[in-house]
């Protein structure tokens, strides 16, 4: 089973950052805009439509504002199995540490994985460091 941790240190406070992932039906406009550009609630799911035109349920998991932790796992083709988790730590002085894990298979499937949580890793830091809508 394919493994995949991206980290990054974001210049903005934990709960304002936590504020945003928790918005899950959201994602398109104040935590990832462009990288995502459509999110539709259903029960217990969203359907993610990123930029590339790739769409996806999320069954959502579990949204533990304590731990600042979200879970949710992507149902269907192309995966056998897909979990993952959005964490957010305190790292003082007005920074968090964003932390976002994925376990997947099939393992040939992890470069494209990899490749999209680098980017919407990337967009999250520069929309919440920017003055976005988040």
């Amino acid at each position: 089973m394919a493994s995949i941790r991206i980290e990054r240190l974001i210049d903005c406070t934990a709960d304002r950052v936590w504020d945003a992932i928790r918005d899950v039906g959201a994602l398109h406009t104040r935590l990832v805009p462009g990288f995502v550009v459509d999110t539709r609630l259903e029960a217990g799911a969203r359907l993610v439509t990123f930029g590339n035109g790739m769409v996806a349920r999320e069954v959502l998991v579990d949204l533990d504002d304590a731990r600042r932790r979200f879970a949710y796992s992507v149902s269907g083709e192309p995966f056998q199995h897909h979990h993952a988790t959005n964490e957010i730590f305190d790292e003082g002085d007005g920074r968090c540490r964003f932390v976002w894990v994925a376990d997947l298979l099939p393992d040939d499937l992890a470069p494209m994985v990899s490749g999209m949580m680098d980017q919407g890793a990337d967009v999250l830091k520069a929309t919440m460091e920017g003055d976005g809508p988040a």
